[in-house]
């Protein structure tokens, strides 16, 4: 019969191409090969070393690097411009390849540098580095809007709370270690109070990471307000027994559209980080310096919305985020010289 098993792919195409003809001329495209099954393939092979077994497989082979070549030697002989489109095969195979090794990545590190001289300490950590001595279960609470929910990433596992907590674990692999993602976006500080105890507190986390002051900046809020209430809000995650991480506003063309509001909530978040004795992380001037002192384009790490980052920017991030949880963790010694300030601290 014509239309042997493993000849099938070919007789569909032939069907099609000896029906009836389009109204429009249609262009010859190289022929692909079904998918080689290697199961058969080895089957095949261990027959044909039998006495009298047959030997269908080397042909079909044959014919198929002829195919192969044929067609590699056409597209080589057009001009770059008049290349045959590459068949949707083709694209579905290569996407399957790029989400692969886009899924591999989260398991290591990106070529990410810190950037020269920026400010980079997340403050002391008592809470976590106790917790970690001890063996004990550790929490962290994402906290903030579209950047920590991960507006912009290709998939889940990409955001920077997934990102950390990849991370983390690679670092402290007996650990038990969770990160609970708060993120929530077009908030800000006044949204994010009035959720702060059922998100967060109740949580009851060993370590916040509250992202904050974007959506503050981007809508011209009064700077001094959200401060206020950034700090109070830092006064009750403390007193419920965790350690404070800030994170400011991101360096990005929406946000330097408004250059003094953004620069004074980055001042206003330092400083509330410096009185409640708290880290913060310089999203702000980290990505400045991505785009200012290693010549990076602002589109390689802020998605076309021109606000949010993107797979990388998040994965750099979360990085140096977690390179300085690390560093602080590192510097207590099985819970010695932790700053009394952060132990004993109540708001007012």
């Amino acid at each position: 019969m014509f239309c042997e098993s493993f000849q099938r792919p070919f007789c569909v195409a032939a069907l099609l191409l000896l029906g009836p003809a389009a109204s429009t001329p249609l262009r010859a495209e190289p022929v692909e090969l079904a998918p080689f099954d290697s199961a058969k393939s080895d089957n095949a092979k261990s027959d044909s070393a039998k006495p009298g077994g047959a030997k269908p497989a080397a042909p079909v082979a044959e014919k198929s690097a002829a195919v192969r070549a044929d067609a590699a030697s056409q597209a080589a002989a057009q001009p770059s411009g008049e290349r045959q489109p590459r068949s949707l095969t083709d694209r579905a195979i290569d996407k399957v390849k790029q989400v692969a090794k886009s899924a591999s990545d989260i398991f290591s590190r990106v070529p990410c540098l810190p950037p020269k001289g920026a400010p980079r300490s997340v403050g002391s950590l008592p809470h976590v580095a106790r917790k970690l001595a001890s063996g004990e279960p550790v929490t962290i609470v994402a906290f903030g809007s579209s950047s920590t929910a991960g507006y912009g990433t290709s998939s889940p596992e990409f955001t920077y709370p997934n990102r950390l907590a990849a991370q983390l674990h690679r670092k402290y692999p007996g650990a038990d270690i969770t990160i609970i993602n708060r993120g929530r976006g077009g908030e800000d500080a006044p949204q994010m109070m009035a959720r702060l105890q059922s998100d967060v507190i109740d949580a009851k986390p060993d370590l916040v990471i509250w992202q904050v002051g974007t959506n503050a900046v981007l809508r011209d809020l009064d700077a001094d307000e959200i401060a206020r209430l950034v700090q109070d809000g830092i006064g009750r995650i403390q007193a419920a027994g965790a350690d404070v991480v800030l994170v400011d506003p991101q360096y990005s063309p929406k946000v330097t559209e408004h250059p003094d509001s953004a620069s004074k909530m980055v001042r206003l978040l330092g400083r509330v980080a410096q009185l409640r004795h708290v880290g913060v992380f310089p999203r702000f001037e980290v990505m400045r310096q991505w785009h200012e002192s290693q010549a990076m384009p602002i589109d390689s790490f802020v998605i076309a919305d021109g606000l949010h980052m993107n797979d990388w920017g998040y994965a750099c991030f979360a990085q140096l985020l977690g390179d300085d949880i690390i560093r602080s963790v590192g510097q207590i010694k099985l819970g010695i010289n932790v700053p009394s300030n952060v132990q004993t601290y109540r708001p007012m």
